[in-house]
């Protein structure tokens, strides 16, 4: 067998993709319900904890500082190991799946918190006064004058950090959930034969490549000009 025939063999067994490509499928699936659920739940967090902190009392913010920093200190498989095997110890059982959503979001709601803060400081002050200035009240003021500002300085940094966390759904195969690299990992034990893996990677690249093409275009259209 010559060197591209034991690749072809290994990696491109048109046998073993044929039995496993539907479990892949599954997983493909899998990733897209867990990818959109971590990213509505992560940035709508962020963006509370970040108007929380527009409130200024300092008790409050010292508090949200300590957990978006905690969040952002960690890396993402330590904190989905800490949820899914710690918290049955406080009597908390959590399926991996669940284990992984709510990891992934607080990973991301702390990113996506600190980019929304800078986005809200970066408004300028004018901005606030003049608002203040015709009889708006506080609220008001947030919501109709600089949040909308605020998103959009936010829009590139929080497209790359919200692609760069969802792809690390991948960890949710440590907690055994049927997601791409899961079902990969698991075809390839069954079958003896790496190309589950070559299909879990060429799934990962239908799934995120539009992702990453999507973003770009949502960066230079929403990309803040002064």
């Amino acid at each position: 067998m010559t060197g591209w025939e034991g690749f072809a063999f290994s990696f491109l067994n048109a046998r073993v993709a044929a039995e496993y490509w539907p479990k892949i499928l599954e997983g493909l699936g899998v990733t897209i319900l867990l990818a959109a659920l971590i990213v509505v739940s992560g940035l709508v967090l962020g963006l509370a904890l970040a108007v929380l902190r527009c409130l200024g009392v300092k008790p409050l913010n010292w508090a949200i500082i300590f957990v978006v920093d905690l969040f952002r200190a960690l890396p993402p498989l330590v904190v989905i190991v800490l949820i899914y095997f710690g918290l049955p110890a406080a009597g908390i059982g959590l399926s991996g799946f669940v284990a992984t959503w709510l990891s992934l979001t607080l990973v991301l709601m702390a990113f996506a918190e600190e980019i929304f803060w800078g986005s809200i400081c970066a408004v300028p002050k004018g901005q606030w006064e003049a608002a203040r200035g015709l009889g708006l009240r506080f609220l008001p003021v947030l919501r109709l004058v600089v949040l909308p500002q605020a998103m959009r300085i936010a829009i590139p940094p929080l497209t790359n950090r919200t692609i760069a966390i969802t792809k690390g759904t991948a960890l949710g195969s440590v907690v055994a959930v049927a997601e791409i690299l899961g079902a990969a990992q698991s075809g390839m034990a069954f079958s003896g034969n790496p190309t589950p893996l070559m299909l879990g990677a060429l799934a990962y690249l239908l799934l995120f490549l539009p992702v990453v093409v999507a973003a770009r275009w949502i960066e230079r259209r929403f990309a803040w000009k002064r």
